[in-house]
């Protein structure tokens, strides 16, 4: 910056001239490693025709949604580091049946929401881990819950491969990445770090209101087909409804419009015109 003779502030043309030459190149480097990462993957397109095919939530893709979300899941497979629990052996077509449902919520979002960790942690079937816990008058708790999937906000994402392999419109890899991306602005609270344009205000009353509908719903018995355990907390309800949003989003515009319009600006995707 310099003081021109006017008294007001101007940009050096130089300097606006070499930021944009390295902000140039830096696009033009990552996209010749993207590519090369691709032209590289070790996945075949018969792998991944099968992949897409297990997959009836990404049959309504149009043809360029459909390239760009493999493209994404290479990606993702590249940097992310698959480990098997008691034993399990993680094959390719397992990673790309996990990428591309973790791909699925990101695919106009891009890879950065996955930022800050690294490993899948993939068990044959659901897992216990052991919780302690210490009450107000310090005595120790220990419990031990059956899970399908654990994501931990600076660590990894846990699966039971059972439960993501199933078909039956509930969907745990995708309800454990939308945890991934509810903590991306510092805290797992039902309130993921929203878009310039998005209204936090709308955001909360109108999750507020489907929340307490739905609680209301599950303790008087009256099922709509949504799991209660999306009635956990807020952010149990937020991945429920990201599960139910890709899975079966007929069901959550007809109970819950408002929260189906804020999760379609949200992941800047309409899978109700896929389906």
């Amino acid at each position: 910056m310099r003081r021109c003779k006017s008294g007001k502030w101007s940009v050096r043309p130089r300097t606006v001239t070499v930021n944009h030459q390295r902000v140039m190149w830096w696009r033009r480097f990552k996209e010749w490693r993207q590519a090369r990462i691709i032209r590289r993957a070790p996945y075949t397109a018969p792998q991944w025709q099968q992949a897409f095919a297990r997959l009836p939530l990404l049959r309504g893709m149009r043809t360029d949604e459909h390239q760009r979300l493999q493209r994404l899941a290479t990606l993702f497979l590249h940097a992310k580091t698959f480990e098997g629990a008691q034993g399990m052996v993680i094959t390719p077509a397992m990673q790309l049946h996990i990428a591309l449902q973790a791909c699925l919520p990101i695919l106009e979002l891009g890879l950065n929401w996955y930022r800050g960790w690294t490993t899948i942690i993939m068990y044959p079937d659901a897992f216990v881990p052991e919780r302690v816990s210490v009450d107000e008058t310090g005595v120790a708790h220990h419990r031990r819950d059956v899970l399908s999937g654990e994501s931990w906000q600076r660590g990894p994402v846990i699966l039971s491969w059972r439960d993501a392999a199933e078909e039956a419109g509930h969907n745990v890899v995708i309800h454990e990445f939308a945890h991934k991306l509810d903590g991306s602005n510092g805290e797992v609270n039902g309130f993921p770090p929203l878009h310039p344009h998005m209204d936090a205000a709308a955001w909360t009353r109108d999750f507020s209101a489907a929340f307490a509908d739905f609680q209301h719903n599950c303790d008087t018995g009256i099922e709509i087909g949504i799991d209660c355990y999306a009635g956990t907390d807020p952010a149990e309800f937020f991945a429920v409804t990201s599960e139910v949003f890709f899975e079966r989003p007929a069901l959550l515009v007809q109970h819950y419009p408002q929260v189906y319009a804020q999760l379609r600006q949200f992941y800047r995707q309409d899978p109700l015109r896929r389906s």
